[in-house]
């Protein structure tokens, strides 16, 4: 059969339409769980580490020894962080205080780290 364009026409199949439609649907709920996760765990860091430590691509630290995120994640894998923000990270300098975050909070705050090390370009 031919459509009026001359080529052939092709119905799909209900089932494989809808089974395309339902991808689509999960791809883009996905993207949008993926970035709230990256603006929750920015958030939360702007709560608890902003004060000393720089939490975006270009802001300097407010303390002499907390090193920027984007320098943490070019020296650690970020799937790494996730045992010492659950147990409580340990510093080198004695006024950090110790943080431990529930596994909800750790994955959000893995997520904007994995934005960081994204946007990082790699140098050599």
């Amino acid at each position: 059969m031919r459509g009026s364009s001359g080529m052939p026409s092709f119905a799909w199949p209900p089932l494989l339409t809808a089974c395309i439609f339902s991808a689509l649907s999960l791809s883009a709920t996905g993207l949008c769980a993926q970035s709230s996760d990256i603006d929750r765990g920015k958030a939360i860091l702007q709560k608890k580490c902003m004060r000393c430590h720089a939490i975006e691509m270009t802001d300097k630290s407010h303390h002499p020894q907390a090193p920027p995120f984007r320098d943490i994640v070019k020296r650690y894998p970020v799937e790494d962080l996730a045992e010492a923000l659950g147990e409580g990270i340990v510093s080198g300098h004695p006024d950090m205080p110790e943080f431990v975050f529930q596994p909800d909070e750790i994955g959000a705050i893995l997520a904007y780290l994995d934005s960081l090390k994204q946007a990082t370009p790699n140098k050599p």
